[in-house]
């Protein structure tokens, strides 16, 4: 076996910039969190939106120089293993990001709602708020009940489903969860369809399928906002709308996040392709990149299951 040489990039100030710009995205983003949930107006918003403007531009540099170095003949294939490494590896994590806040969502569920309510051997029914009855979705927090009066209102007491159904939307936006399942789920068959006209020298295909595993992407972001346009204004399901509120912006926000990132990534390689790049043998960042968004999908999936159904 020949011995290759390992080639190392040229020093960059890009690592450094995206550590700052995470910083910059978690405080504007806590803050944004934060201050909606209290109903505070403030500007942590703009915190936010800076964060995301030196995310792209970080992001813009970052994918030019890795690029030029692959179409420069300089990745050989003991580098183009260790992305693939590195990209199962981050994609891990993300596993593990969501499975964070899934777990926080099935414990306050199944065991802390539940305890106040007086369930179990841990119960401590009428010592902290008298009144607290354990009812799902949790839709008000426990300190806001008042005396010995029951503890949801009226219109907390159904799920997002069930305010679906009972004509919290009309028409098709009622079935706006339903719409964005098939949207996700069909990109994972047409993005797939678009790698094998890639491995198969068929860039006409690839490019086409891309495109619209594009469109259903976006799309899919864009019935979303209005998802949540309609739960902010017609619904009352805030950030500030106890713990199931907080739980269903934080995982399907997120999520959303997700989905733009990944988004942006396909499009980069779309562009790529009609430059002439990527080749039967050589296209790992398109690779990557259809790697990530079948990861989302798959959690949109689960998504459905515990947030929309259960």
């Amino acid at each position: 076996m020949s011995e290759q040489a390992y080639y190392v990039p040229e020093s960059s100030k890009l690592p450094f910039s995206m550590a700052v710009t995470m910083l910059v995205f978690i405080i504007g983003a806590a803050n944004t969190v934060i201050d909606a949930g209290k109903g505070i107006e403030s500007n942590s918003y703009l915190i936010l939106l800076l964060s995301f403007a030196m995310m792209w531009t970080t992001m813009y540099f970052w994918f030019g120089a890795t690029i030029k170095e692959n179409q420069a003949g300089l990745n050989n294939p003991m580098l183009k293993n260790s992305y693939v490494y590195g990209m199962a590896w981050f994609i891990f994590s993300e596993v593990m990001f969501f499975f964070a806040f899934f777990f926080a969502l099935a414990y306050i569920r199944n065991f802390s709602v539940p305890w106040l309510g007086g369930e179990g051997e841990k119960g401590i029914a009428n010592m902290l708020w008298p009144g607290f009855e354990a009812t799902w979705p949790l839709m008000i927090t426990p300190g806001e009940v008042v005396g010995n009066e029951a503890f949801a209102g009226p219109e907390h007491d159904m799920s997002i489903n069930t305010a679906y159904s009972e004509g919290g939307l009309k028409g098709v936006l009622g079935w706006l969860p339903l719409w964005n399942t098939l949207f996700l789920l069909s990109s994972s068959v047409t993005v797939h369809i678009a790698h094998l006209g890639l491995k198969n020298g068929n860039r006409r295909q690839f490019n086409v399928w891309l495109g619209a595993t594009l469109v259903l992407g976006y799309t899919f972001v864009g019935f979303q906002i209005l998802e949540y346009y309609e739960a902010y204004s017609h619904m009352g399901l805030t950030l500030g709308t106890g713990v199931y509120g907080t739980t269903f912006f934080m995982l399907t926000g997120f999520h959303g996040f997700h989905v733009c990132l990944g988004a942006v990534i396909l499009t980069v390689m779309l562009l790529r392709s009609l430059n002439g790049h990527f080749d039967a043998d050589d296209h790992f960042g398109f690779e990557a990149g259809s790697w990530y968004w079948h990861f989302v999908d798959v959690v949109w999936v689960c998504l459905v299951a515990f947030i929309y159904v259960l």
